[in-house]
C-alpha cells in the first residue's frame, strides 16, 4: 500500500540516473523524440525491457523526454511527491559520461510501506539498494548553501529501501541521457519509519558516520554503505537537488521528500526473497532501524 509519510505534493519537475555504459545509436530524429515518451512509457506499464540500442540523447532532450515520461506516468501512479538523485558516486558519473548526478522524480504510488511485498517481476529489470529519503519541512530549503542550511529546513530521516526498475534490455550500452530520460529508474520504495530531526542534535555529525546494511533472510544479499559514500555527504545531495531544481525554476514545498541516491550496490531481483536494509548509527536513541520489503514468486 501507499506510505502516507508525506504531506503536500510537489509541482512536476523533470529528472535523473542509473545503468551500463558507452556506446549508443545515431542521434533520434525529431520524430524518434516525438515518440519516444510514449515508448518508455509503454515499457514502464507492460514491464517489458527496452530493446538496444538506447536513444542518443543530449541531457537538454532527455529531460523533456523525462517530463513527459512522468506526466504521463502521474496518472497511473499519483502526483509527484518528492525528487530522487542518481549517480551521485564520481567513478559512476565517470561512467555514463556526466559531470554531476541525475535528478528523477517520485510519484505517490511509488512509495511503499515498510513490510510491503512486491511480485519479483514487478519492473522490466527489477533491483534493489539501500537509499536514504529525508522529508521537506520548510521553504527556507530553497535558499539553503551549507549543510546546517539544508538540515534547518529538513523534519525528518526516512530509512529507504529503493527497488528501481533499469528498464533497458540488459547489455544495452547508456550514457547519462539515456539514463535521465527513464526517470533515473524509479519505479518502486519502500519507506519505514520516519525519525524527527529535532534542533540541538548532532544530525550533521550522525548522517555522515551512518552505517547500511542490505541483506536478505537467506544470506544470499549482504552488502553495504555508509553516509559519506552520498557525495561525501548526505546533506550534499540535498544541496545539490536544491542547485539543480533551482535552476530548472521549481520550488521545493513542505512534505516534499528527496531520495539521496544509493548507499549500497544495486541487487537484482531475481525470485522470492526478503530484503532488510539495516542502519547503524542513524539513531542512537533507539539502536539500528530496519525497512524491509517481501518479493513474491511472480
Amino acid at each position: 500500500m501507499p506510505c502516507t509519510i508525506f504531506s503536500k505534493s510537489s509541482k512536476t519537475a523533470l529528472a535523473g540516473g542509473l545503468l551500463s555504459a558507452v556506446l549508443l545509436a545515431a542521434p533520434v530524429s525529431a520524430a524518434d523524440l516525438y515518440r519516444l515518451p510514449k515508448t518508455l512509457t509503454g515499457h514502464f506499464i507492460s514491464q517489458t525491457p527496452i530493446p538496444g540500442p538506447a536513444p542518443a540523447l543530449s541531457m537538454r532532450d532527455a529531460m523533456a523526454v523525462q517530463g513527459m515520461v512522468v506526466n504521463t506516468l502521474s496518472r497511473a501512479m499519483g502526483p509527484p511527491i518528492g525528487y530522487k538523485a542518481g549517480l551521485t558516486a564520481a567513478a559512476a558519473q565517470k561512467r555514463f559520461g556526466v559531470d554531476e548526478p541525475l535528478r528523477g522524480v517520485l510519484l505517490k504510488r511509488m512509495i511503499l510501506q515498510d513490510g510491503a511485498t512486491l511480485p519479483a517481476n514487478y519492473g522490466a529489470r527489477p533491483h534493489a539498494e539501500a537509499d536514504l529519503l529525508v522529508r521537506v519541512s520548510s521553504n527556507t530549503i530553497n535558499r539553503a548553501t551549507t549543510r546546517q542550511d539544508a538540515l534547518d529546513a529538513l523534519g525528518a530521516v526516512i530509512p529507504f529501501v529503493e527497488l528501481p526498475d533499469l528498464m533497458y534490455t540488459k547489455g544495452t550500452a547508456l550514457d547519462g541521457p539515456a539514463i535521465a530520460a527513464i526517470n533515473v529508474g524509479a519505479r518502486y520504495g519502500v519507506a519505514g519509519e520516519p525519525i524527527a530531526i529535532k534542533p540541538g542534535g548532532d544530525w550533521l555529525k550522525r548522517l555522515e558516520a551512518m552505517t547500511v546494511t542490505l541483506s536478505s533472510a537467506d544470506g544470499a544479499v549482504n552488502v553495504s554503505g555508509e553516509g559519506k559514500d552520498l557525495m561525501g555527504h548526505p546533506l550534499d545531495v540535498v544541496l545539490w537537488l536544491v542547485k539543480s531544481l533551482n535552476k530548472d525554476g521549481v520550488q521545493l514545498m513542505p512534505g516534499d521528500l528527496l531520495s539521496l541516491g544509493s548507499l549500497t550496490s544495486l541487487v537484482p531481483i531475481t525470485g522470492a526473497t526478503t530484503l532488510t536494509a539495516r542502519y547503524d548509527k542513524l539513531d542512537p536513541t533507539q539502536g539500528p532501524v530496519t525497512v524491509s520489503v517481501h518479493i513474491s514468486a511472480p
